[in-house]
């Protein structure tokens, strides 16, 4: 036994060494990111550039050979950028709330803990805070892989000045959080109607006499569970101990491999990070092949679309406005002259921003 414990001690005293030389090292690029941030002030340049992060990010994914995966690399990035960004100014980002919400683990998990998050209580109200400037930037939940598009939020997009900075892909784990570790005493099931319909198949099956009561967040189902006894909600193991409930059953998302995307939004225009894509909101003149006129120049300049949804323009009538997600940046020379021509051939035509992807949607590196 003696020579284990003696390999352990070696083995702890690397461990504290390497500790030590980190500890440096981190100390020594928060100097550096203040330095960096007293220049930004003299020239009244933004706290925060999304494109960036994303190449820093991107460039420490391709270098890691190891053990860590490439996902926890990033995390660990994020949160030490978020450190030192926090030396220039804490933002205030604005998210769907209250506390316990996938948006606010989505907002950790993009800007890290270095921030004032600010919980509104509806997506319109993350746009008015972020358009009244009482947040810096918003995060809202645009796309799910189950039950589609947001479109409350993609109707704001339509209507607001705001652009999208960057974009957050989460996995959605979904639990059924409750006073009880029974499912018998639960008569209702309080959650946000995407989740609802997310997770329709488990509660058919095992709460089929369940009221479903639809509430503006899933933190808002959990606080009402927290309140009331015979009442459930379904939402994060965030929320679970932000408001002392019980996971009474795990993971009920009918889909296992469910996920939410976000996109952040604000006054920010990126620049070419080399790994974006863009978002347009478009609408066609009322005549025979103009979608297929419409999207056509995008093919011809080797433009590959990743996205394509269309939202009613609520005007009384049969007419519509197309999202569309597009590969690469604004200011990429295919991409500009597919834009230049799709703007000659619709009727409307609104760019909502070029931004960094998701490193979910990129090839992932050798670790992921």
């Amino acid at each position: 036994m003696a020579e284990p414990r003696s390999q352990l001690g070696e083995l702890r005293s690397a461990i504290d060494g390497v500790d030590d030389r980190l500890l440096q090292l981190l100390c020594e690029r928060a100097r550096l990111a203040k330095s960096v941030g007293q220049l930004k002030e003299d020239s009244d340049a933004p706290v925060w550039r999304p494109e960036r992060e994303a190449q820093i990010i991107q460039r420490l994914r391709a270098l890691n050979t190891g053990p860590l995966s490439g996902e926890r690399i990033e995390s660990i990035w994020r949160e030490i950028i978020s450190g030192c960004r926090e030396l220039e100014r804490r933002l205030r980002v604005a998210y769907l709330g209250p506390s316990g919400t996938f948006s606010e683990i989505a907002l950790l998990k993009h800007f890290g803990h270095g921030v004032e998050a600010v919980p509104c209580a509806s997506i319109d109200e993350v746009f008015r805070a972020t358009e009244l400037q009482q947040a810096d930037f918003g995060i809202v939940p645009v796309e799910n892989s189950s039950e589609g598009a947001v479109n409350r939020s993609l109707d704001l997009m339509l209507q607001s000045a705001l652009v999208i900075s960057a974009e957050v892909s989460l996995p959605v784990k979904h639990n059924l959080l409750s006073q009880h570790a029974s499912l018998d005493a639960i008569t209702r099931v309080c959650a946000h109607p995407q989740a609802l319909a997310q997770c329709a198949g488990w509660l058919d099956k095992h709460l089929p006499n369940a009221q479903r009561i639809p509430v503006a967040s899933n933190a808002e189902g959990a606080r009402l569970a927290a309140r009331e006894p015979d009442a459930a909600g379904i939402a994060s193991e965030l929320a679970a101990q932000r408001y002392d409930l019980q996971i009474t059953r795990g993971s009920i998302q009918d889909d296992p491999h469910n996920r939410t995307r976000f996109a952040v939004i604000g006054r920010y225009v990126c620049a070419a990070s080399g790994m974006d894509q863009t978002s347009l909101i478009l609408s066609v003149p009322d005549k025979a092949g103009a979608v297929h006129s419409l999207i056509e120049p995008l093919a011809r300049h080797g433009v590959s679309m990743k996205r394509f949804e269309s939202r009613p323009a609520r005007q009384g009538s049969w007419e519509y406005y197309f999202y569309i997600d597009i590969i690469g940046h604004q200011s990429d020379a295919a991409v500009a002259a597919a834009l230049k021509e799709l703007r000659q051939r619709a009727a409307f035509m609104k760019i909502v921003g070029s931004y960094p992807r998701a490193s979910d949607s990129l090839q992932p590196d050798s670790q992921a």
